[in-house]
């Protein structure tokens, strides 16, 4: 358990996902609530949940004897406002509020959703998610949810272009709202942080930390200067100097062209690295391995149909090879 605080915090504990990423935790519900205690000033223990990592209850939050989870209708952030501290009392009922929490919840949930399991190659969702897991367990169930999104969408063979550029275009023109009522303030209201600032901030950390720099999503946001700065600003406020790896980016440089850049430097005391040459294979050497990877498959052929029986797939459920994934990468 990572304890955040002193001896006060032995009644207040969140649990989240695991770390990674230079972050607390990778998955953004998590960091959410995360980031709003540290913006409430709440002390309280960071404890880290490995098991169940498709469970929508995770984070969770224990204050004595009572528990709140992420999956109760009004979701962690109202429980967080009602165990500890409301953070949004007096600019909950302006004009912009309920219009910049629609964004937020919405356009660009969705949009980093998206990212997360379809629109990148699902490298960041697995290491935030399953990467603890059996390959064939986490592969699989990485597959569920991907096909999971796709179905909240709509998205099939025949629009997913259209579907992809709704998804980008509406998270860009969230962009734009916010930087616009953002302008020079420190936080989106009043100049103080709110539930919103944990959400958004939470979003932008996902963002520039775990998607690749290949990710339009990724790109889009980096386009708008002002909430790059914010989220910079925020950044050393709430997130632990220690928990940021050496190499942590700067926000206002393209990753491109950082990544160019130190791909093209050398350093004068590095040697070249030269592979060690591979002994060739033994007759029993080669059936051994093309038996243990027939003992693979069919592992993975029964864990398909376990999860198949297990969960009862109707008709309406799309099928693999719909939505372009092959079971060979």
């Amino acid at each position: 358990m990572a304890t955040e605080a002193n001896e006060s915090t032995q009644m207040n504990t969140l649990v989240v996902r695991k770390r990674c990423f230079g972050l607390p935790t990778g998955c953004p519900q998590c960091l959410s609530a995360y980031i709003f205690l540290k913006l409430s000033q709440v002390p309280f223990n960071l404890d880290y949940h490995p098991n169940y990592p498709d469970s929508d209850q995770i984070p969770y939050f224990e204050t004595g004897d009572c528990v709140a989870y992420n999956n109760e209708k009004e979701g962690i952030i109202e429980s967080l406002k009602r165990d500890v501290g409301d953070l949004d009392s007096g600019i909950s009922s302006l004009p912009d509020w309920m219009a910049t929490k629609v964004l937020l919840t919405t356009w660009l949930a969705d949009a980093l959703e998206y990212e997360l399991w379809v629109g990148c190659s699902g490298s960041s969702a697995n290491k935030i998610y399953y990467s603890d897991l059996p390959w064939p367990i986490g592969r699989i169930l990485y597959w569920k949810k991907a096909l999971w999104v796709m179905q909240k969408h709509g998205i099939s063979k025949e629009n997913a272009e259209k579907k992809e550029e709704e998804i980008y275009g509406r998270a860009n023109s969230a962009y734009d709202a916010l930087s616009t009522l953002l302008g020079e303030q420190n936080y989106l209201f009043e100049n103080r942080p709110s539930s919103l600032d944990a959400i958004f901030l939470a979003h932008a950390l996902v963002i520039l930390r775990a998607l690749p720099e290949s990710s339009i999503l990724r790109v889009n946001f980096l386009e708008h200067t002002i909430l790059v700065k914010y989220v910079q600003q925020c950044n050393t406020k709430i997130i632990e100097t220690s928990a940021l790896p050496s190499n942590y980016p700067d926000f206002h440089a393209e990753p491109s062209s950082s990544s160019s850049a130190s791909k093209g430097r050398s350093t004068s005391g590095s040697k070249p690295k030269t592979k060690p040459k591979r002994k060739p294979q033994t007759k029993e050497e080669k059936t051994f391995r093309r038996r243990a990877k027939y003992f693979v498959v069919a592992q993975l052929v029964a864990v398909i149909l376990f999860l198949s029986i297990r969960s009862g797939s109707g008709d309406d459920a799309l099928e693999l090879d719909d939505v372009g994934y092959d079971f060979d990468e």
